[in-house]
């Protein structure tokens, strides 16, 4: 069965199977460089090239490993968010689940004696049954994904609260520490980012080669007819979801490795980071458009900005503000840019479907004179 061509703000849309988008009438280097991943990765060097010769301190040896090792968590979450976001859902939750997964992990090392990879694998599964019930909620039940992760998001931090107290969770053995504040061989870099870029290559090559990329996005254009067109929206959400419950505990190990260190706040406020990064990055949050490359440049650029914050004493209320115009802006320029591409998409067809005039009509007649 054909999959059905839905439609946009910009003019009709498809998969890529049978038709094409409205966009790939455009020359190839227009396709390539006049979009909004180009325009985002711009941004990211403009900002870096600025900060590194403006901002004191920032072309030290140790900025790169101090923003990435900063970044990691926002840079794992955005990976699952991203797809998510496409099928016009959203995970509110994300931050409650790497700080239950963080407390789990810590409490089954402290007071359980269990080794940390066997605790980090229990707090995985913890995520993936937490991940599955949104995916679930959403997916089978029919709930709004907003009002599901609301409440899992208070949920998943009670039952952190509930395990832990007030107290939190720390002497975790001193070499697993290190590990994850170590450096990629000599260079300035942390180890993290060797598991976050092959989490990406995945994460890319699922999204923008595989059928499951193309329902994901036919399920953000319009669900209804991504069913009939034979793709399993409700699978596809609950998988989403797991994955987004998954990789959350992973960074939740990592945090608690890297600050050995886990109490009930920890993660509190990084769901609003992450989503900032996605729409930043270009994905709509009507769904149905985005890609990963350019939620990478979203999230280091708020890296990028932050860091150099930081650098000038900016207090953190004023880069809070700085990240949230960042968003605003952001969200205000897709609808912008959406309606003058319809615009101008439109204008084009009347032009196309204009009848030409005939022979023997007056303008006609006044030409030939």
């Amino acid at each position: 069965m054909t999959p059905p061509t839905a439609t946009t703000a910009a003019g009709p849309a498809t998969n890529g199977t049978g038709t094409t988008y409205a966009a790939y009438a455009r020359p190839l280097w227009q396709r390539l460089l006049l979009n909004r991943t180009a325009a985002m990765v711009a941004l990211l060097v403009i900002a870096y090239v600025y900060a590194y010769n403006q901002v004191q301190f920032f072309s030290g040896p140790l900025t790169n490993y101090f923003l990435l090792l900063d970044m990691a968590p926002i840079l794992l979450m955005a990976l699952p968010m991203t797809l998510v976001i496409i099928t016009g859902e959203i995970d509110l939750s994300v931050a409650s689940m790497l700080g239950l997964s963080a407390v789990v992990t810590g409490l089954l090392v402290q007071d359980h004696g269990l080794s940390v990879p066997v605790a980090a694998l229990v707090a995985l599964v913890v995520g993936l049954v937490a991940g599955l019930l949104n995916g679930f909620l959403v997916a089978y039940v029919g709930l709004p994904s907003l009002a599901v992760t609301i409440g899992t998001l208070a949920l998943y931090r009670g039952i952190a609260v509930g395990l832990i107290g007030t107290k939190a969770v720390s002497d975790l053995p001193a070499h697993w520490q290190t590990l994850a504040n170590k450096h990629l061989g000599t260079s300035s870099y942390p180890l993290i980012v060797v598991p976050i870029a092959v989490l990406a290559v995945v994460f890319a090559l699922v999204l923008h080669f595989t059928p499951f990329g193309r329902g994901v996005y036919e399920i953000g254009l319009n669900s209804e007819a991504a069913h009939f067109s034979g793709v399993d929206v409700r699978r596809t959400k609950l998988v989403l979801f797991a994955l987004s419950g998954v990789v959350s505990s992973f960074a939740g190990v990592f945090y608690l490795l890297r600050f050995n260190s886990a109490n009930t706040d920890t993660g509190t406020g990084l769901e609003l980071q992450v989503i900032a990064a996605v729409l930043l990055g270009g994905v709509s949050i009507f769904g149905g458009r985005g890609d990963l490359v350019g939620v990478l440049a979203g999230v280091l650029l708020i890296g990028v900005l932050q860091s150099a914050l930081r650098l000038q004493q900016t207090s953190s209320d004023v880069i809070e503000i700085v990240i949230g115009v960042l968003l605003v802006l952001s969200v205000i320029s897709t609808q912008l840019l959406d309606r003058v591409r319809a615009l101008w998409i439109r204008s084009r067809r009347t032009q196309r479907s204009a009848p030409a005039p005939e022979v023997g009509d007056e303008s006609s007649r006044k030409v030939m004179s």
